[in-house]
């Protein structure tokens, strides 16, 4: 094996910032990568090289990264460790979207940042959405801002999905550099994170919480198949929210839009909102006075 001039690269101490590096854990998300077994150099010298193929799901690990200013491809070579172990090199360009970090974060991220996956979403949701809008309509069932329970946790729901999207989408406008160290560094932390991502993580919580009151809620409020079907409704509407205002924005009519559902959501469930009285032996929420149909004392 000949051995590389010295002036032909440089080394990794003088690369600009990455937001991987080395001992850095990828996981093989295409269905093959092919790597270069001996160095960038020799391939550009017309060298006899050797090459050996990663497969899906294996995981990678970063061992070198080297800038190799002939090559007029991608200047940026790779190389990674498998787990027999083996060392190959691959242009940079052509190993990062091929692989997802060794991170359950990372890897939701990356599903659905994927455009065929997207698409899907918004094909089943789309199906899924009209389907139960046709069952809800037919049976006058309960759906939010439109024959909604008597809760604020539903609207708030969806308004906070729908802020979320717009965040998310101004996060890839404004500081896409942000989001990418994001998703090679993911955490549920807000407080370790800056700018826009706190707030995005923040929110993120919030849906969860959320969520969850909104579970309770409908369950105090409905029998169980209508609380089902209730919830999926809800569901299928905070779906939709997220698909609408996360391509929105990015054409920055999403921040017009936005305005205009928060508008809408609020005026909603004001006007429909159903008053109420609390009975005086047990608390339970009555529609009117009388007697309380959960313990059955008399109100007057």
């Amino acid at each position: 094996m000949a051995l590389a001039d010295s002036s032909f690269f440089i080394h990794h101490s003088s690369l600009p910032k990455r937001h991987y590096s080395f001992n850095y854990n990828f996981v093989v998300k295409a269905d093959s990568i092919v790597l270069l077994r001996q160095q960038p150099e020799e391939k550009l010298s017309d060298l006899l090289t050797d090459s050996f193929v990663v497969t899906k799901h294996e995981n990678v690990v970063v061992a070198d990264i080297r800038i190799v200013p002939n090559d007029s491809i991608d200047s940026v070579w790779v190389q990674v460790a498998t787990a027999e172990p083996s060392f190959g090199w691959v242009h940079e360009t052509e190993l990062l979207p091929n692989v997802v970090p060794d991170d359950p974060i990372s890897q939701f991220i990356s599903t659905f940042s994927d455009q065929h996956t997207f698409v899907f979403f918004i094909v089943i949701t789309l199906i899924a959405f009209a389907y139960l809008w046709r069952v809800i309509a037919k049976r006058n069932a309960h759906i939010v801002h439109f024959n909604d329970i008597d809760s604020f946790y539903p609207t708030l729901l969806t308004l906070v999905v729908s802020t979320g999207a717009v965040i998310y989408a101004t996060i890839q406008l404004s500081c896409p550099e942000q989001w990418q160290h994001f998703y090679y560094h993911p955490t549920l932390n807000p407080f370790a994170q800056s700018g826009l991502l706190v707030v995005f993580l923040g929110l993120v919580w919030t849906m969860l919480i959320v969520g969850l009151a909104v579970v309770e809620d409908a369950y105090g409020h409905l029998p169980l198949g209508e609380t089902i079907l209730y919830l999926c409704g809800l569901a299928g509407v905070c779906a939709a929210d997220y698909i609408v205002f996360s391509i929105s924005t990015l054409y920055y009519i999403g921040y017009l839009l936005f305005i205009a559902y928060v508008i809408f959501a609020l005026y909603r469930y004001f006007k429909h909102r159903h008053p109420y009285y609390l009975c005086g032996h047990c608390g339970g929420k009555i529609k009117q006075k009388g007697r309380c149909p959960h313990c059955g004392a008399m109100n007057l």
